[in-house]
Formats: C-alpha cells, sequence, structure tokens
C-alpha cells in the first residue's frame, strides 16, 4: 500500500513559488543559504587541514528545517555544543553541534595528535574542542561579513559544553522553535568521520538570504553593526526599504587593492562598490617561518634554550597568510630595529 501523504506533505508539494512564511525557505532564499553553508564548510576544511596536517574535505549535506526538539532526535548520545551569538547582528544565536567523537578528533588535533587515538572527555581536551570550533566560526564570519556587504560581525557570549538531557542546539530558546540546521560532513585521511551541523534560528536565516540579495541587487545597505534583524536587516520581509542616507564611508578609497584603483571600476554615482565595502574590515596578517609537529610529552619536555627544527630549509621564501589563507611568498627583512617581510611571489586567487 503507497505510503499517504500527511496534509504538511501536500502543502509543500503544492508551494510552487510566491511569499514564503515562517516555516519555508524560497528557493532564491535556499540559493543565498548555500553560501552561508559553503562558508562554514570552507572554515571547517581550513582551519582542520591546517591542524591535522592532512587532506580534509568538507562536504555540505541538504540544509534542514524543523523545529529543535525534533533536531535533537538525530542523536542518540549527547553531542558537543558550541554556541555564540552573531555580534553585528542583533546578537542572534547561532551553535554547531558535533558528536563527542568528533570534537574528541579536532581537540586531538589541537593538541598534537594525529586523531586516531581519541582521547576520554575531560576538561583539557573540551577546552581544546572549543578552540577548535571557536577557530572555526572565526573563519566563517569572515567570509559572512564579505557577502554582507562588509558588516562587521563578531562572535560572541561564547560557550561550549557536552550536552544534557533535553539539549537544543539554540539552549535559551525554545523546544519548538523553528531552524535552519546545515549539515558538514568532514572527512579526514586515516581518521574516523564526523559530522558538524551549522544552526541557527529560521528567520535569522530568511534575514541573512535577503540581506544577501539585496546586496546583489544593489540596493543601498546599512553601514550599522548592530542593526536590528526581522523587517530591518534587508530580509524578505522587509523590501529592502533602507534609506539612502546611511552611505556608511561609501567615498573609502580601495586603491592599494589589487585592480582597485583602475578607472573601469569605479562608478560615476559615487555609490560603493564591492571593494569599497569591505575596505574598512580588519585582517590579520601574520608570516609563517615553517611548521612543526611534536607530542603533549615533547611539548612538556622543553626547557630553555632547546631547539625547534622546523620543516623550511634556512633561506626558503616563507609564507604571508590573511585570516589563515596563505596569499603570498616573501623573504624577511630588518627595517630599523623591527622586523618585516619582502613580498616575492603573489599567490593567483584560485591557488
Amino acid at each position: 500500500m503507497p505510503d499517504i501523504l500527511s496534509p504538511d506533505e501536500i502543502n509543500a508539494l503544492l508551494a510552487g513559488g510566491g511569499d514564503f512564511n515562517e516555516d519555508e525557505i524560497s528557493p532564491e532564499d535556499a540559493e543565498q543559504l548555500e553560501k552561508v553553508s559553503n562558508s562554514f564548510a570552507d572554515a571547517a576544511k581550513g582551519v582542520i587541514n591546517m591542524l591535522a596536517g592532512k587532506e580534509v574535505n568538507a562536504t555540505v549535506g541538504s540544509p534542514e528545517v524543523l523545529e529543535q526538539g525534533d533536531f535533537r532526535k538525530k542523536y542518540s548520545e549527547m553531542p558537543f555544543l558550541f554556541s555564540n551569538t552573531f555580534g553585528g547582528l542583533d546578537d542572534q544565536p547561532m551553535s554547531l553541534v558535533v558528536d563527542t567523537k568528533g570534537a574528541l578528533t579536532l581537540a586531538d588535533f589541537m593538541m598534537g595528535g594525529t586523531g586516531q587515538n581519541i582521547p576520554e572527555p575531560s576538561d583539557l581536551y573540551l577546552n581544546a574542542a572549543q578552540e577548535g570550533l571557536s577557530q572555526i566560526v572565526g573563519s566563517a564570519f569572515t567570509t559572512l561579513s564579505g557577502l554582507l556587504g562588509g558588516r562587521r560581525l563578531i562572535p560572541e557570549n561564547t560557550t561550549s559544553a557536552l550536552t544534557e538531557e533535553n539539549w537544543s542546539p539554540l539552549t535559551l530558546e525554545p523546544p519548538d522553535m523553528k531552524i535552519w540546521a546545515s549539515p558538514i560532513d568532514i572527512n579526514i585521511t586515516g581518521v574516523s568521520p564526523f559530522r558538524i551541523w551549522a544552526c541557527m534560528k529560521l528567520e535569522t536565516a530568511i534575514d541573512i538570504a535577503g540581506m544577501m540579495r539585496d546586496i546583489q541587487d544593489g540596493k543601498p545597505i546599512k553601514s550599522s553593526s548592530d542593526e536590528p534583524l526581522g523587517g530591518m536587516g534587508g530580509g524578505s520581509s522587509s523590501g529592502g526599504n533602507k534609506s539612502n542616507d546611511d552611505k556608511g564611508g561609501g567615498n573609502k578609497s580601495s586603491g592599494t587593492k589589487s585592480g582597485g584603483s583602475k578607472p573601469s571600476k569605479k562608478k560615476s554615482s559615487g555609490s560603493t562598490g564591492p571593494l569599497d565595502i569591505i575596505s574598512d574590515i580588519p585582517v590579520r596578517v601574520t608570516v609563517e617561518l615553517g611548521k612543526a609537529r611534536k607530542s603533549v610529552s615533547e611539548i612538556l619536555a622543553l626547557t630553555s634554550g632547546a631547539v625547534i627544527e622546523l620543516d623550511k630549509m634556512a633561506g626558503e621564501p616563507v609564507d604571508i597568510l590573511v585570516n589563515g589563507k596563505v596569499i603570498a611568498h616573501g623573504e624577511v627583512v630588518v627595517i630599523d630595529e623591527n622586523f618585516g617581510v619582502r613580498l616575492t611571489d603573489i599567490m593567483d586567487a584560485d591557488d
């Protein structure tokens, strides 16, 4: 006997477009939210690859819209929950949910292990797992900041813990709260795979998608980082009715960026281009002389005067990284009393 569709399933099949309600995501918003999912997947891949020194694949699965109580049923054992709020988006909550084995695998990499001998949960390793997930969120927020026209995003109110009975991805929200949950499957060479879920309120996801569409459509955006969501953030329900008075630094020059000073990139109306919008976002520039892998026991045995051998030979170019991504190579120089680096090779965008 064929399965009988429920009323909700019938309505879902009949919903072919038009305005969405609070329980569904339009195809246009789903397209934008795919970029949000990819932001977290790319961040997870980059951070874990840096920690593990192994090939990492981060695959985005099909996002789901469901109640928090239904999401909890996905886990037979209590997972590890990393929670924070979107500083810059009205402190909306979000979380990363990962099974305990996956969290401890990440912690093992943070502690210099290989990810093959999973430790027992302890404060030391749970704190290490929190730090690893914090790095993933920070990297993802940097990408999201660009997708949101340079809006300043900061992970705030960060907490983490092994969950307890009747837990929820968004701890302070009711169990029947609708959430948007995007799965990211992590596969590492020689290590057991695990899954990370990126979760946020459905209305937050819809508002973020709406702001991204407004930016793509050239609609003016507000520069304030604490503009409330739900009708004022350029979401689908607001129609993008923002005032042109809020230009937010539209006259900033991007001439220091490659190609930023070409006349063809300028708009005669004086409106901002994509590079102008994000030109004031701070980024962390680091120079990496080399790397070394040590066990915890080797680190604890270090004494003053010990030498750590790096994986680069003397005279090799050093790596210049922006927010953890290599963008150039160079050679170390001394400027007055400070070290500096002279760029010798700038990476292509596709590298």
